[in-house]
């Protein structure tokens, strides 16, 4: 099964912006709480849509050049790109259903 892959400042435009499926990026902290919380869900979700959606995380205290240029303030904080864009903004720990709703717009 599909793991999420590990975004980085270095790799983002390669990875996410230059993809030519759908991604959705998990910006995430070791230290928060509700990021722990969806983990599991994220890991669901790569799994899940293998093939028509791309699935990776980026540790905001580590690669904090993306999350300044997104203009990401809480965490966990869940966009979604298409065609380089992001097109989706989900902030906070929502359950699944309520992430796959805004994710299958995309697809």
């Amino acid at each position: 099964m599909a793991k999420p892959a590990e975004f980085t400042d270095a790799n983002f435009e390669t990875e996410v912006l230059k993809s030519d499926l759908p991604v959705l990026v998990d910006f995430w902290a070791e230290w928060c709480g509700p990021c722990k919380m969806i983990a599991p869900t994220i890991e669901q979700l790569a799994g899940e849509y293998e093939g028509k959606l791309k699935v990776g995380k980026i540790d905001v205290d580590v690669h904090q050049q993306m999350a300044m240029k997104y203009n990401v303030r809480g965490i966990p904080t869940l966009l979604i790109f298409k065609d380089g864009k992001p097109v989706e903004q989900i902030v906070g720990a929502y359950p699944k259903p309520a992430i796959v709703q805004k994710l299958t717009a995309h697809l």
